[in-house]
Order: structure tokens, then sequence, then C-alpha cells
């Protein structure tokens, strides 16, 4: 009798389910939740208005994601309940919630729905970087050394500096706070009831370590007095490694789902490292680009090296075994939505109507025919601020080379190009720093439908990329997951890496670097490094000081209206 497992990976705007062959790595059917509430980025729901930089959801979302879609691939394929024997998540990270006792959000109370720090923070809530220039600017002057494992900054993404604009600007809420958990430790909790937190976001996410744990209590009472005891108080010392059994489906969530009882639940993950075993990779050196909305780049060692700009380096933080590396850019899947949506005129959407194809395919065949460097282009991939290498979120985009004869498809290809260039230079940090980087893989939706894009990474970057085999890498990777939670005599796995060998597969199809294009897009890199390193480490400060003036004058028009 075939057994079968469930990952359910959460998104930036929805949350998907893959129900999943175990003996064949086979997605045999998959669903899809809109989140109701989407990413709530200029009002909450009741219509209290949000500052800049802000980014929340609603985590009834989240659950209303468990209700549909999982019923949903059960009814598609007549499966029955009884053959499932595991269910694991992955999430956006740092996406990070405040709970009270019962581990129910505060924004759940009537009373605090008008209040923004109640709220889900996701992973792009980018309000918080005066807190995380404060702890960056504390913990070099402190020469704390945990600073060095996450590439010399903090990002304002991350989980604590999110708590600090709580403290700072909603004293109250963080008082009425039993914890502040990540909504993938918190979904896990409501599947099993269980408190189980994962080492992979309390690893990248908030300053924890294997061997030595949080930062110290003094480093804690620096940022803030009222600080000093949060990691007792407010998040949790107990951390569990991935692979392992979170706990079992409850009565009620088993009747949510339509799933039995007691079916096993993994521990949660992150979206971007869940996907590492669904390509097969279980070794050094190949780094798994996981491109979408932003792109985050995942890649295991075997030692603990410093690397600038990376998001992270933690122990068993992907794969048991192994040192797993973060690194990314805030901006791609986004970069080219924002020129579709904001900077088109009317005959491109004609003519991609004529030609019956969308919009993106239309600009991407357009901008194919291109030669390397045919457009007079280059841009900064920064439209969302810098992950990797520079972890600045206050860096803006640029597009150098623009002409009265500057077609719609030459900058969206030059913005594909920026993307890529940005990839090189976090390789290029890499190896730099003594870690190689042997083969590239790829995941994710623009993997599979952009091949000019693929194409463009091989040949900027000089190296094949091999591309995952589904098209659901980390909703694949969790169902793994799911699987090892259940263990070999559930019909499962008895570790990662034996699921891995079976389930996780790349195409055959591998994207090989054309040698004309690598040695005129060299030309290019150079230009961009140039750009990269003026605008980016100080020399000039232009992208900051425009966006701190835009600030001030909303500020100071937002105060006259009122």
């Amino acid at each position: 009798m075939k057994k079968y497992s469930i990952g359910v990976d959460y998104g930036t705007q929805s949350g998907r389910a893959v129900l999943v062959d175990v003996t064949t790595g086979e997605i045999v059917a998959q669903a899809v939740k809109e989140y109701t509430h989407g990413v709530m980025d200029e009002f909450l729901p009741d219509g209290t208005k949000l500052g800049p930089d802000w980014a929340l959801e609603h985590p009834k979302d989240y659950l209303e994601v468990l209700e549909t879609t999982i019923p949903a691939v059960l009814k598609e394929t007549g499966i029955k309940k009884e053959d499932v024997i595991g269910l694991a998540i992955d999430f956006t990270a740092c996406t990070m919630l405040p709970i009270d006792k019962e581990g129910i959000p505060l924004c759940f109370r009537e009373e605090l729905k008008g209040v923004p720090h109640a709220w889900l923070k996701l992973w792009k809530h980018h309000a918080a970087q005066p807190q995380a220039n404060k702890l960056n600017q504390i913990a070099k002057e402190r020469g704390e050394e945990f600073l060095a494992r996450y590439g010399g900054k903090i990002s304002s993404e991350w989980m604590i500096p999110k708590i600090m604009q709580i403290l700072d600007e909603a004293p109250e809420i963080y008082r009425m706070t039993d914890r502040f958990i990540e909504a993938t430790d918190w979904v896990t909790m409501m599947l099993c009831k269980e408190e189980k937190r994962n080492s992979c976001t309390a690893g990248y996410k908030a300053l924890w370590h294997k061997q030595k744990g949080y930062p110290s209590k003094e480093f804690f009472k620096a940022l803030d007095s009222r600080l000093e005891n949060l990691v007792e108080d407010k998040l949790s010392k107990d951390i569990y490694p991935l692979g392992q059994k979170a706990g079992e489906l409850t009565e009620t969530m088993a009747e949510m789902t339509g799933l039995m009882p007691g079916t096993a639940v993994g521990i949660a993950n992150v979206d971007a490292h869940v996907a590492v075993p669904a390509v097969g990779i279980t070794e050094a050196g190949k780094m798994l680009m996981i491109i979408g909305t932003s792109t985050c780049d995942i890649l295991l060692g075997t030692e603990e090296k410093i690397v600038p700009g990376m998001c992270g380096v933690v122990e068993d933080g992907v794969m048991p075994g192994f040192y797993g590396y973060e690194a990314g850019q805030s901006c791609v899947g986004d970069h080219f939505e924002w020129f579709v949506e904001q900077c088109l005129p009317k005959y491109v959407y004609e003519e991609a109507e004529k030609t019956g194809v969308g919009i993106h395919q239309y600009l991407t065949e357009e901008a194919s025919r291109l030669k390397v460097g045919e457009s007079g282009l280059i841009a900064l991939d920064w439209w969302n601020g810098n992950r990797s290498v520079l972890v600045d979120v206050d860096l803006t985009g640029m597009i150098l080379g623009i002409t009265l004869t500057t077609k719609p498809h030459e900058i969206y290809r030059a913005l594909i190009e920026a993307t890529a260039y940005g990839k090189n230079m976090i390789i290029e940090t890499f190896e730099e720093a003594g870690i190689p980087i042997n083969e590239l893989y790829a995941c994710g939706g623009i993997s599979w439908k952009n091949k000019m894009m693929m194409q463009i990474y091989a040949d900027v970057t000089n190296r094949p990329i091999k591309i995952s085999a589904s098209e659901q890498t980390p909703a694949l990777g969790a169902a793994m997951f799911g699987a090892v939670a259940a263990g070999k005599e559930k019909g499962g796995y008895e570790t990662i890496f034996d699921a891995a060998k079976v389930m996780g597969k790349v195409k055959d199809k591998v994207y090989i670097p054309i040698p004309e294009n690598v040695a005129a897009y060299k030309q290019l890199y150079t230009e961009y490094k140039k750009l990269h390193d003026y605008f980016g480490r100080g020399e000039n400060d232009v992208m900051k000081r425009l966006k701190e003036m835009k600030a001030i004058v909303r500020k100071s028009s937002s105060n006259s209206a009122g």
C-alpha cells in the first residue's frame, strides 16, 4: 500500500499544499489558497494607516490555508487519510507574531485590531531599521562575536530588531505579549499543540547558536534595560533540530484538514532551507538559489567560516552534520512585478494580447532577441534594499544608460541582468572567504518559466545551473521532512538524507554558460561592481539622503493633512 506525506509551503502572497508519494517523490496533487487579507503595507483591515516600510499579515489567513488546501488535495486524488503518514510546513522568515499564554495572536483580540504592533510582521517588514542600526552599533562596540556569523550586520528583517521596534513604539504590546514566535512554529503549534521551535529560524533569524545559545543578558540589557531577560521571558531556550517530530495532529486540526488524528507533524522549517534536500543536495559545495519575490541562497559547508554580508551560518541549520550558509537578494520577482505594474505603456499590453501570451512572457521573448550589452543599460538590483552582501535596506534601485530610444523590454532585461550581477557578487564573496561553490541549482517558479533568465545567470556566473524537477520545491521539501517525522516504521524515512536519495530530483535540462556571453558579461559585471561599491559602500550615500528626505516630506504632509 502506497504512503503519502503532505508539505505546506507558506509564501508571501499565498499558501500551497502538496500531496507527495513517499516512495517516488512524485507530487500527486497540489492546491493553493491566496491569503484573504494579503500583504498589509498601507492599512490594517479596520483602516488604520501604517507607516513607511511596514509589511503585516493576518495569522487567520494561514489557518485558512490548512482548512482549504489539504482537504482539496485529498478530494482530488481520492487517497485515504489513513495513507497520509506525515505533515510538515515551511514559511517565509523572519515572519513573527506576538501571542498570549494560550498561543493566541494578540491581533485576534477585538480591542487590539487597530494596533499595528499587535499584528504579525512579515519577513519584508523593514520599519525596524533604526532598531537594527542600534543593535549593530552596540554589538560592534561591545565586540560581540555573534555579529561576524551574520556577515557583520543584523538585518531589520530579523526577530530581535522587530521586537525592539515593538518595545520602542508600543511598550504596552510588549508587556502584553507572553511570547514572540516565528509564524512557522506558531502554525506547527496549532497543528499539534506542541511548541517546539526549530533550529533553522532560531539560528538564522534570532541569533541562536547551537553551542553558545543566544547572546548574553548583558548584551540585551545594553540594547535596552527592559530586554535583559528577553530570552527567558518572551522567547524560548528549547530549540529542536530539523528532521525531528514536533508532535501529532490534534483531533481539532484533523477534523479541519480531513487527516487522521495522530498523523506525525515535523519540526517547522523555512521555505528556502527546506528546499535543499528536495533537489537532492546532500553535500558541501553546491549552492541552491530559491528564486521568487526575493531570492535566498543556501549552501552546505563542512566548517564555520566568516563571510562578509552573509545572512548567517548555522550548524545543523539546513541538514544535520553540516554548517548551513545563507545569503540572498531582497528584490527579484518583486523587481519585475513592479516594472510591469508601474512602468509599461499601453501598447506593450496590446502587443502581448495580440500574440496571446502573458505580459512577462512577451517581455522575455522581446528581451531574448537582444545581444549582451545591446540595450546600453545597467541597473542596481536594490528596489527593496540589499540583503547580501551589503545588508542595507536603505539602498534603492538605479538604472543607468536610459535614452529617449530605450524600450521597455530593454529595461526588463537590464533588471534581470542586475539580479544576476548581484548573485555573482554573492558567489565571489563566498569564494574569497574560502568557501568553494562548485555547482549551482535553482528552484522556484521563475527558474521554470524564464529560460532566458536562467541562461543569463549561467553566463554571468560562468557556472552550469541545474533546475529542480519540482515546480513546488519548498513544499516538496516540507513533505519530505513530514515523511521523516513519520519514521521508517510508518512507511517514511529514518533520515532526511535517506529521503533525499529517493524523493529529491533535478531536471535533465542544464543551463551551460555560452563563452561569448560570458566574456561580454564579464565587462558589464566590472561596471556593476564599480556602481555597487560607489553607491553601496559609503562613497556616495545619495540613495539614503533621498530616502530620508522623502520620509520627512511625507510625514510633514501627513501631519498637515491631519
